[in-house]
């Protein structure tokens, strides 16, 4: 089997922020001639598919800065360093939409740019939804609008491109082929 591994040759890093950083990775390719990668290394982030006993799924609207518009999105947020996935799910339901579950379960994880970035997203669904009389405060510069959505409300939302993120339009995917759960 052929390979088509880069061989890192030289790495610089570029910027190091308080969610990601750039580095710039001069490769040699399976030619022998080089080239360079830019990438963003990302600490990995959870989403969370949460139904409600009614079939609704809790969904947060919210501004995205770098599109300069107003998604809406399933609960989802970065991992805290050395924090384990189903922790981070259960942390972000609860401060995103003031929601604790009975049920957590790992769905899938998948990589969200893979060309340029090292992001990879875990996938829960949450079931056995209780608001939280005192939840968790959300992050001091998280500003969303709880909404709860049937899948076809989901569907006509997409449609709208008011649902316009991979992450969301994953989980509702993964309902459609997993009717029994919606």
């Amino acid at each position: 089997m052929e390979s088509f591994e880069e061989k890192t040759l030289r790495t610089e890093s570029i910027f190091n922020g308080k969610v990601v950083s750039l580095q710039v990775d001069e490769v040699e390719l399976p030619n022998g001639k080089t080239s360079k990668r830019e990438i963003i290394k990302h600490p990995g982030a959870v989403a969370v598919i949460a139904l409600t006993e009614d079939k609704k799924i809790i969904m947060v609207e919210q501004f995205r800065k770098a599109l300069e518009k107003h998604i809406i999105e399933i609960p989802a947020g970065k991992l805290e360093r050395g924090e384990k996935p189903e922790v981070c799910a259960q942390r972000e339901l609860e401060e995103e939409t003031g929601y604790v579950c009975s049920s957590m379960e790992w769905l899938m994880s998948f990589y969200t740019s893979p060309g340029f970035a090292d992001e990879l997203i875990h996938l829960y669904l949450a079931k056995g939804l209780t608001l939280k009389e005192n939840p968790a405060a959300a992050d001091e510069d998280e500003f969303v609008r709880l909404m709860e959505v049937t899948i076809e409300e989901a569907k006509g939302l997409m449609a709208q491109q008011r649902i316009h993120d991979a992450k969301t339009v994953l989980a509702l995917q993964y309902l459609q082929l997993h009717e029994e759960l919606v």
